[in-house]
């Protein structure tokens, strides 16, 4: 970036405009001003940023817009600066990741990253917890909700700063704060999430699935393969989201093979959410996908229809779907494979899914969760429990009933059967 501007750095710009900031706003008598531009001077650790070998740093500072914010916590309290080397955002940091924060739809992300690195207090490198004691101290950061750990690894006695190692202690001392150079970014969760959520990924295509090997009549060899290359939708980043989360998580590769190459399934999901949709996907490990058989692969359709049974068209979470076991014993989810359910229930503190030899436990929950999609991590294929078609026989013994016979008709046949002729009657 060229700090210089008409022959003037960036530096004493930045200095003038301080100076003239700090004039008083109001000349009646008794009145100061008090806000925190007033207390900036050419001695005052911003300025030291600014003009020192943390030149990627101090860039950053001003595309996140975070100078006058900086400006009112000095003049506010001492500030202390965990500030990484240029190396560790030139050379080391992800090319895609630096293009996600210099986004300007991404200011917030920027401004929270910035934020995490900079304590609302003077912290000293004589201030950091002893090694005997093997104690973490916490301290709440300028970023919100965000605390850094301080701690010493035992052995060197080496300072830590979450798990950046300290290179330069007090490298910047000045009245209103100090500087403390580090190996590498501290990158808070929450900005590393939204990045996961947002890149852009381009390298993802499905592949249609390709039949039985089909022989030409005339000239007796095997026709072509007229599959093709299918992209995957451009309205559907989610998707690729979740695909490459898996291959980067581990032990997911088959479940992501079957989504892409095997089938046209990422297509399909694509547009689904597209559409607004929300989906969940049990995705089995390696290992489970390894137990299943050529038979159960080789049927038109079949990666298909067992992927289907392991969606469900609604966002649940680890955390929602254990409640829900918790709560009412036995659950039942609707699937993409129509009208088959999947039934969880709890199981050894965890969600079971489905019974018996077919059944799977939730391994690793929430593996990719953005509000649209969301994969959890079992142990085990599932299938759809098959109907039951045995009928009850009707028991071999009846009961028979005999109707009651009126009075009129008992005393008659009292009568017959007094002179003999009961025989004649057949209700007696």
């Amino acid at each position: 970036m060229d700090r210089s501007i008409y022959g003037c750095s960036a530096v004493t710009i930045f200095f003038f405009l301080l100076t003239v900031s700090a004039l008083p706003q109001n000349l009646e008598p008794g009145h100061h001003n008090v806000t925190g531009s007033s207390q900036i001077n050419s001695n005052s650790v911003l300025v030291a940023l600014l003009d020192s070998r943390y030149t990627e740093l101090a860039e950053l500072v001003e595309k996140a817009l975070l100078l006058q914010t900086l400006e009112d916590a000095v003049g506010r309290h001492n500030i202390t600066i965990f500030a990484p080397r240029n190396e560790a955002l030139e050379r080391d940091l992800d090319p895609e990741f630096k293009r996600f924060l210099l986004q300007p739809g991404n200011l917030k992300s920027l401004q929270t990253l910035i934020l995490s690195h900079i304590i609302p207090n003077r912290v000293g490198s004589t201030q950091w917890p002893d090694v005997k004691s093997g104690r973490v101290t916490k301290h709440a950061t300028l970023g919100q909700n965000q605390v850094l750990h301080l701690s010493k690894i035992k052995g060197n006695g080496k300072r830590l700063v979450n798990f950046a190692e300290i290179t330069r202690p007090d490298d910047l001392t000045r009245p209103d704060g100090l500087i403390h150079g580090i190996e590498r970014l501290l990158i808070p969760r929450s900005v590393q999430e939204d990045f996961n959520r947002r890149r852009n990924l381009r390298s993802i295509s499905a592949v249609l699935p390709e039949g039985a090997p089909e022989i030409d009549p005339r000239t007796n060899r095997l026709k072509k393969s007229a599959a093709a290359s299918v992209s995957v939708p451009a309205g559907a980043p989610p998707v690729k989201d979740f695909i490459h989360t898996l291959l980067h998580y581990g032990g997911y590769n088959e479940m992501a093979d079957i989504l892409v190459n095997l089938t046209s399934l990422a297509t399909e999901m694509g547009r689904l959410v597209s559409e607004g949709y929300v989906l969940t996907v049990l995705a089995p490990n390696d290992e489970a996908m390894a137990k299943l058989t050529t038979d159960q692969l080789s049927e038109p359709g079949a990666p298909e229809q067992i992927v289907y049974y392991h969606i469900i068209p609604e966002y649940q979470t680890e955390e929602s779907m254990y409640n829900s076991v918790r709560r009412f014993g036995k659950v039942k989810y609707e699937t993409l494979r129509f009208p088959h359910k999947v039934a969880a229930k709890e199981a050894d503190g965890s969600v079971k899914f489905g019974s018996g030899d077919r059944s799977a436990y939730l391994f690793d929950p929430d593996i990719y969760t953005d509000g649209r999609i969301s994969v959890q991590g079992i142990d085990g294929v599932l299938f759809p429990e098959e109907e039951e078609t045995t009928v009850k026989k009707p028991s071999s013994t009846k009961k028979v009933v005999q109707p009651r016979r009126g009075k009129l008709l008992e005393v008659a046949c009292r009568m017959l059967g007094a002179i003999g002729k009961d025989s004649y009657f057949g209700k007696c």
